[in-house]
């Protein structure tokens, strides 16, 4: 697909060539006509917008940052705007609408047409996060007592606007689901055979209250298409499909990127947040963290004795620290990875803890080898390379014990693993390395 640069976007644009710009456009990627669209003052993204066919501007709004969404929707005519939210998919909308300033949100509430602002408000109902607020409800549904050839004729009239056609949901006069068919099934049988004889009985599927996050899972997992959304009696009131999966992964990774970061929020608009408040997101635990590290400081400043006969001893303390925090975080980072793919089962805890202490000893034994050459060489004292030595094998087996048990005492008590931070990490084998340290220190000097 061609693809059209900024210079010769804005040249059409200038000369109010509509009718070549239109056509440039569709030849377009639309994440890269979001990104033309930032280019160029409100007004003109307006003009630009209204070029474009219904189905590709739903497109490209997806790509575009939640701000000049708004803006753009603030500038629609409220016959205009409910026309293009009701071809939205659901799931979008809800997103768009969690979004937007209250303002904005009440007035897209308000227009949108009696039918789509009841479905809207059932899904802002859902707690978020869960399989209920993400869900589609358009999905093909089928009943047992239909022919293949009744079924057939019911998805050429709904595929139109269905998220997928490739499997269909059976369901009883209840609507209580009770299996599902996939579209080569109902191609390949007879046409005259009933859906119950050729469906497959007592499908999988999540509860509208299932934690996002592990219904991505179950998806990746089981490689489906898409899974269907029950209520607390079992009746069917949407899908989710891969792609919402796929948009569930990158949201719920960021998250965690960022909590291990130790940043509070998402920060998921870097360019178009305020300064003010990328500081207040990262400085929550930053604050924290400096309360605590004045315990460091304090155990330092007790020792002023022992560093006044031996000031050597001072400047091992940035490298122990250092391979504290360093050692405990990738241990948590793996446990955590861990625990978010599967790969790891919190039953097994005490097995994953124990091979972390391993890794962590063998870490520690080579270390502390080339550690004991350079310390000896640094400070000429082979009692202060001994200290050293033996103080990073201790916190290296500590630091490993600490990085592999801490996500699993987070899941137990219910908080994401992923609030494991790395400096939070850091800070515990701060105030334990350098305690470590000296206490050996005393006692090795005081013998």
């Amino acid at each position: 697909m061609e693809e059209m640069n900024i210079d010769a976007f804005k040249e059409l644009l200038a000369e109010k060539n509509y009718k070549v710009l239109r056509e440039k456009l569709l030849e377009t990627e639309p994440e890269s006509i979001a990104e033309l669209l930032d280019s160029i003052p409100d007004d003109k993204a307006v003009i630009v917008f209204r070029l474009l066919p219904k189905t590709l501007a739903v497109d490209v709004f997806d790509y575009m940052d939640s701000s000049l969404q708004n803006r753009l929707l603030e500038s629609f005519s409220d016959q205009a705007a409910r026309t293009f939210l009701e071809a939205m998919p659901p799931d979008d909308r809800i997103e768009l609408l969690e979004e937007a300033p209250a303002n904005v949100a009440r007035r897209l509430l308000q227009i949108l047409s009696p039918e789509q602002r009841r479905l809207t408000v059932h899904l802002l109902g859902y707690q978020e996060d869960t399989a209920g607020r993400e869900m589609t409800p358009y999905f093909v549904d089928l009943h047992g007592f239909m022919t293949v050839e009744q079924a057939l004729e019911r998805i050429r009239e709904l595929a139109i606007n269905r998220e997928t056609i490739y499997v269909c949901y059976v369901m009883d006069r209840g609507r209580h689901l009770i299996g599902t068919v996939s579209l080569r099934d109902l191609v390949t049988a007879d046409p005259q055979s009933r859906i119950s004889d050729i469906m497959t009985p007592e499908p999988l599927f999540v509860y509208t209250n299932t934690d996002r996050e592990e219904v991505a899972k179950i998806l990746r997992e089981r490689e489906l298409i898409a899974i269907p959304v029950v209520d607390a009696e079992e009746r069917l009131v949407g899908i989710l499909t891969y792609d919402d999966v796929v948009d569930i992964i990158e949201e719920e990774t960021t998250e965690d990127i960022y909590r291990f970061g130790a940043v509070q929020g998402t920060e998921r608009s870097y360019f178009t947040s305020r300064i003010l408040d990328v500081v207040k997101n990262r400085a929550v635990w930053l604050f924290l963290l400096i309360l605590v590290n004045m315990l460091t400081g304090s155990i330092i400043a007790g020792q002023e004795a022992l560093l006044g006969e031996m000031v050597i001893l001072a400047a091992f303390i940035p490298l122990l620290i250092g391979t504290g925090g360093n050692v405990g975080a990738q241990s948590a980072t793996v446990v955590i990875r861990g625990l978010a793919t599967g790969e790891v089962n919190p039953k097994k805890a005490l097995a994953v803890i124990g091979r972390e202490s391993l890794v962590g000893i063998v870490l520690g034994l080579a270390l502390g080898a080339a550690v004991l050459v350079l310390a000896y060489i640094l400070g000429r004292d082979l009692m202060v390379a001994g200290v050293v030595t033996f103080t990073l094998i201790v916190i290296s087996l500590i630091a490993t014990i600490i990085g592999g048990a801490l996500p699993f005492a987070f899941r137990l008590v219910k908080l994401d693993p992923a609030l494991v931070s790395a400096p939070f990490i850091s800070t515990v084998m701060d105030i334990f390395g350098v305690f470590l340290y000296f206490l050996v220190a005393n006692i090795m000097f005081t013998i």
